[in-house]
C-alpha cells in the first residue's frame, strides 16, 4: 500500500465515523448515511474502504 492509498484510507475513515455518528445520534437516515459513503468511496477510493463499507 503506497502513502497516497494509506492516506486515502485515514481521511475515508475518519469521514465515514462522522457519518456513522450523525446516524447514531439520529442526525441522518439510514438513506442519507449510504449516500454519503458511496460519495466518500467514490472520492477517496480507500483500499481497505472498499472490504469494510457496508454500501460497496
Amino acid at each position: 500500500m503506497s502513502k497516497e492509498e494509506l492516506h486515502n484510507d485515514m481521511l475515508y475513515h475518519a469521514a465515514i465515523s462522522m457519518a456513522k455518528s450523525m446516524l447514531e445520534k439520529g442526525l441522518i437516515t439510514e438513506e442519507e448515511y449510504a449516500k454519503i459513503d458511496t460519495i466518500l468511496l467514490e472520492k477517496y477510493r480507500p483500499y481497505l474502504g472498499t472490504l469494510l463499507s457496508e454500501n460497496a
